[in-house]
C-alpha cells in the first residue's frame, strides 16, 4: 500500500491481528537484511564522501540501514539529513517509523506532527499518526487523521482500513465492514483487510461472508496464522468441524501462541 517517496523509502511495521478485534498497518516494505550489506553501505558511503552536504545522501543511506534493520545507525543518517534539510517532510516521516520500530512513539509521533507542519497535506504521516494514535487508544485523535486523509483523497485505502479498524474495536462492525469494503476494493491484493472484514462478518454472526474473506486471506497470506484460525471459526460455525479443525491446527503450527486457535482446538480436540 505505501508507495516509495523520494529519497524516502517507508517501512511499515508487522500487521498485529489478534481474536476478534485487529490492529497493525498493511506490512508492504518488509526488512531486507541485503539493502545493509557491506558493499551497499561501502557504495551509499562513498555517495556521502563525495558529497558530505547532501542530505539526500544521508537520507538514502539512512533508508538502507533501516530496510536492514539497522536502526540506530538509521536514526543517525536521518538526523544529519535533518540537520542539512530540515524542512524535508519526507525524512521527518521515515524516521518517524523508524522510531516506532524501536518504540518510541512519541518521538515517532512528535516526527509526525513535524512533516505535517511542513506539509500540511501529507497524508503518509496522518496515517502514521493515526495508526500510533489508535493502537494507544486514542481512537479520537486517531479518527481525526483518517477522516482528514480521506476528505482530501478517498482512494487512499490504507485510511479506510486504518478507521475500520477503530470502528471494529468500538463494536461498529457494519461501519467497520464498509470501510473495509472500500480498502478491498481500492488494494485488492492486501490481505489484511481480508482479514480485518471477516472478522467483523463473525462478530455480526455472518460466517458465511467471513469464510469467503478469510478463504481469500489465506490465498493471499498462506502464512498467516490468524486468518487460518479465524476461517476456523467461520467454519466450525458452519458445521464443518473437521476443516475446522484443520485450520486451527495449521495456525498453531504457524504461531503457537495462537489463541483463537488454541481455544477452537480445546472445543474440537485435535482429532
Amino acid at each position: 500500500m505505501r508507495k516509495f517517496l523520494p529519497h524516502a523509502t517507508l517501512f511499515s511495521l508487522a500487521t498485529l491481528l489478534a481474536a476478534c478485534n485487529t490492529a497493525g498497518v498493511y506490512n508492504d516494505v518488509p526488512v531486507n537484511t541485503s539493502a545493509g550489506s557491506s558493499t551497499n553501505i561501502a557504495s551509499l558511503s562513498a555517495v556521502i564522501e563525495a558529497n558530505p552536504s547532501d542530505a539526500n545522501a544521508y537520507s538514502t543511506r539512512g533508508i538502507a540501514y533501516g530496510q536492514a534493520g539497522k536502526l540506530d545507525n538509521a536514526v543517525e543518517d536521518f538526523n544529519r539529513a535533518l540537520q542539512l534539510n530540515p524542512q524535508s517532510y519526507q525524512t521527518y516521516a521515515n524516521r518517524a517509523l523508524v522510531y516506532r520500530r524501536m518504540g518510541r512513539t512519541q518521538e515517532a509521533i512528535a516526527d509526525y506532527t513535524r512533516a505535517i507542519n511542513i506539509k500540511p497535506d501529507y497524508d503518509v504521516a496522518y496515517v502514521g499518526r493515526g495508526n500510533i494514535y489508535r493502537q494507544q487508544g486514542n481512537y479520537s485523535a486517531a479518527l481525526a487523521d483518517f477522516n482528514s486523509v480521506i476528505a482530501r483523497d478517498s482512494s487512499d485505502a490504507r485510511a479506510f482500513y486504518n478507521r475500520g479498524l477503530i470502528y471494529q474495536a468500538q463494536n461498529q462492525d457494519q461501519r467497520a465492514i464498509e470501510d473495509f469494503a472500500t480498502a478491498i476494493g481500492l488494494n485488492p491484493k492486501a490481505s489484511a483487510p481480508y482479514i480485518a472484514r471477516g472478522i467483523s462478518y463473525l462478530a455480526v454472526n455472518d460466517p458465511n461472508a467471513a469464510f469467503s474473506d478469510l478463504s481469500m486471506a489465506v490465498n493471499l497470506d498462506r502464512e498467516s496464522s490468524v486468518a487460518w484460525a479465524n476461517r476456523g471459526v467461520a467454519l466450525e460455525k458452519l458445521g464443518k468441524a473437521t476443516d475446522a479443525r484443520r485450520n486451527y491446527t495449521r495456525a498453531i503450527t504457524l504461531d503457537n501462541s495462537n489463541q483463537v486457535a488454541r481455544d477452537g482446538l480445546g472445543r474440537l480436540g485435535r482429532g
